[in-house]
Protein backbone atom coordinates (compact mmCIF):
# COMPACT_ATOMS: atom_id res chain seq x y z
CA UNK A 1 0.00 0.00 0.00
CA UNK A 2 1.53 3.74 -0.69
CA UNK A 3 1.33 6.16 1.79
CA UNK A 4 -0.10 9.55 0.52
CA UNK A 5 1.49 12.85 1.34
CA UNK A 6 -0.19 15.59 0.99
CA UNK A 7 1.25 18.79 -0.42
CA UNK A 8 0.05 21.89 -1.41
CA UNK A 9 0.24 23.25 -5.43
CA UNK A 10 2.43 25.01 -4.27
CA UNK A 11 4.91 22.78 -2.18
CA UNK A 12 4.75 20.37 -5.54
CA UNK A 13 6.21 23.32 -7.35
CA UNK A 14 8.86 23.59 -5.02
CA UNK A 15 10.40 19.95 -4.74
CA UNK A 16 9.88 19.64 -8.86
CA UNK A 17 12.09 22.72 -8.97
CA UNK A 18 14.46 21.83 -6.26
CA UNK A 19 14.49 18.53 -8.29
CA UNK A 20 15.01 19.91 -11.35
CA UNK A 21 17.90 22.07 -9.90
CA UNK A 22 19.66 18.54 -8.64
CA UNK A 23 19.57 16.93 -11.62
CA UNK A 24 20.44 19.52 -14.31
CA UNK A 25 22.59 21.45 -12.11
CA UNK A 26 24.04 20.34 -9.16
CA UNK A 27 24.68 16.56 -10.19
CA UNK A 28 26.57 18.11 -13.66
CA UNK A 29 28.25 20.49 -10.88
CA UNK A 30 29.53 18.25 -8.65
CA UNK A 31 30.16 15.28 -11.80
CA UNK A 32 32.81 18.12 -12.97
CA UNK A 33 34.29 18.98 -9.63
CA UNK A 34 34.95 14.97 -9.18
CA UNK A 35 37.06 14.89 -13.17
CA UNK A 36 38.67 18.22 -11.87
CA UNK A 37 39.93 16.65 -8.47
CA UNK A 38 40.84 13.54 -10.29
CA UNK A 39 43.44 15.50 -12.41
CA UNK A 40 45.41 16.59 -9.02
CA UNK A 41 46.35 13.02 -8.72
CA UNK A 42 46.57 10.66 -5.54
CA UNK A 43 42.97 10.07 -4.48
CA UNK A 44 43.99 8.30 -1.29
CA UNK A 45 44.71 11.72 0.35
CA UNK A 46 42.76 14.61 -2.22
CA UNK A 47 40.42 16.47 0.22
CA UNK A 48 38.88 17.68 -2.99
CA UNK A 49 37.93 14.52 -4.48
CA UNK A 50 36.65 13.05 -0.94
CA UNK A 51 34.56 16.29 -0.50
CA UNK A 52 32.83 16.57 -3.96
CA UNK A 53 32.15 12.30 -3.94
CA UNK A 54 30.33 13.40 -0.35
CA UNK A 55 28.43 15.76 -2.02
CA UNK A 56 27.64 13.77 -5.03
CA UNK A 57 26.20 11.26 -2.40
CA UNK A 58 23.95 13.91 -0.62
CA UNK A 59 23.15 15.52 -4.25
CA UNK A 60 21.36 11.87 -5.05
CA UNK A 61 19.83 10.53 -1.92
CA UNK A 62 18.31 13.66 -2.21
CA UNK A 63 16.90 13.19 -5.54
CA UNK A 64 15.77 9.74 -4.56
CA UNK A 65 13.76 11.31 -1.65
CA UNK A 66 12.24 14.16 -4.14
CA UNK A 67 11.59 11.60 -6.80
CA UNK A 68 9.93 9.18 -3.88
CA UNK A 69 7.62 12.31 -2.43
CA UNK A 70 6.50 13.78 -5.67
CA UNK A 71 5.19 9.87 -6.93
CA UNK A 72 3.53 9.40 -3.30
CA UNK A 73 2.65 13.13 -3.35
CA UNK A 74 -1.36 13.52 -3.41
CA UNK A 75 -1.96 17.37 -4.76
CA UNK A 76 -4.65 19.62 -3.06
CA UNK A 77 -5.08 23.14 -4.00
CA UNK A 78 -5.87 25.06 -0.99
CA UNK A 79 -7.67 27.95 -2.21
CA UNK A 80 -10.77 25.43 -2.93
CA UNK A 81 -10.66 23.89 0.44
CA UNK A 82 -13.90 24.55 3.00
CA UNK A 83 -12.82 26.23 6.08
CA UNK A 84 -16.12 24.75 7.91
CA UNK A 85 -13.57 22.98 9.61
CA UNK A 86 -9.89 22.48 10.40
CA UNK A 87 -8.61 20.72 6.80
CA UNK A 88 -5.19 20.83 5.05
CA UNK A 89 -4.92 23.91 3.74
CA UNK A 90 -6.60 26.13 6.30
CA UNK A 91 -5.20 28.76 8.25
CA UNK A 92 -6.31 27.94 12.02
CA UNK A 93 -6.16 30.75 14.43
CA UNK A 94 -6.02 29.43 18.12
CA UNK A 95 -6.78 30.59 21.91
CA UNK A 96 -3.96 29.03 23.78
CA UNK A 97 -6.04 28.02 26.96
CA UNK A 98 -3.45 28.12 29.22
CA UNK A 99 -1.71 31.16 28.47
CA UNK A 100 -4.27 33.32 26.28
CA UNK A 101 -2.25 33.32 23.80
CA UNK A 102 -3.08 34.02 19.85
CA UNK A 103 -1.45 31.53 17.30
CA UNK A 104 -2.16 31.01 13.58
CA UNK A 105 -0.96 28.03 11.51
CA UNK A 106 -1.46 26.61 8.42
CA UNK A 107 -1.85 22.84 7.88
CA UNK A 108 0.07 21.92 5.28
CA UNK A 109 1.98 18.61 4.84
CA UNK A 110 5.21 17.54 6.62
CA UNK A 111 7.56 18.45 3.60
CA UNK A 112 6.28 21.87 3.53
CA UNK A 113 5.63 22.50 7.35
CA UNK A 114 7.79 25.40 8.93
CA UNK A 115 6.55 26.46 12.40
CA UNK A 116 8.85 29.73 11.99
CA UNK A 117 6.54 30.60 8.52
CA UNK A 118 3.37 30.15 10.30
CA UNK A 119 2.98 26.17 9.36
CA UNK A 120 2.66 22.99 11.05
CA UNK A 121 2.02 19.61 9.23
CA UNK A 122 -1.25 17.78 9.07
CA UNK A 123 0.73 14.94 10.74
CA UNK A 124 1.92 16.76 13.84
CA UNK A 125 0.59 16.02 16.89
CA UNK A 126 -0.99 19.29 17.42
CA UNK A 127 -2.07 19.26 13.80
CA UNK A 128 -3.68 15.53 13.91
CA UNK A 129 -5.50 16.92 16.83
CA UNK A 130 -7.08 20.72 15.07
CA UNK A 131 -8.14 18.32 11.79
CA UNK A 132 -11.79 18.14 11.33
CA UNK A 133 -12.48 20.59 14.14
CA UNK A 134 -14.96 23.85 13.58
CA UNK A 135 -14.80 27.26 15.45
CA UNK A 136 -15.62 27.34 19.09
CA UNK A 137 -13.89 23.34 19.75
CA UNK A 138 -11.40 22.54 21.76
CA UNK A 139 -8.34 20.85 20.90
CA UNK A 140 -5.88 18.96 22.99
CA UNK A 141 -2.26 18.20 21.80
CA UNK A 142 -0.20 15.79 23.49
CA UNK A 143 3.14 17.26 22.39
CA UNK A 144 6.57 16.48 23.54
CA UNK A 145 6.06 19.28 26.14
CA UNK A 146 2.78 17.46 27.67
CA UNK A 147 -0.45 18.25 26.94
CA UNK A 148 -1.61 21.39 25.51
CA UNK A 149 -5.50 22.66 25.54
CA UNK A 150 -6.57 25.92 22.84
CA UNK A 151 -10.02 26.41 20.99
CA UNK A 152 -10.11 26.91 17.29
CA UNK A 153 -11.42 30.66 17.21
CA UNK A 154 -10.93 31.30 13.35
CA UNK A 155 -10.45 29.34 10.32
CA UNK A 156 -9.87 31.16 7.12
CA UNK A 157 -8.86 30.14 3.53
CA UNK A 158 -4.83 29.70 2.27
CA UNK A 159 -3.34 32.72 0.37
CA UNK A 160 -1.36 30.49 -1.97
CA UNK A 161 -2.88 26.96 -3.85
Amino acid sequence: MVVRIPMSKTGNQKLREELARLERVDRVEVVKAIETAREHGDLKENAEYHAAKERQGHIEGRILELKDKLARAEVIDCLKVSTKSAVFGTVVKLLDLDTDDHVSYQLLGPEEADVKKGSISVLSPLGRSMLGKAVGEEVLAKTPGGTREFEIIDIQPSTFS
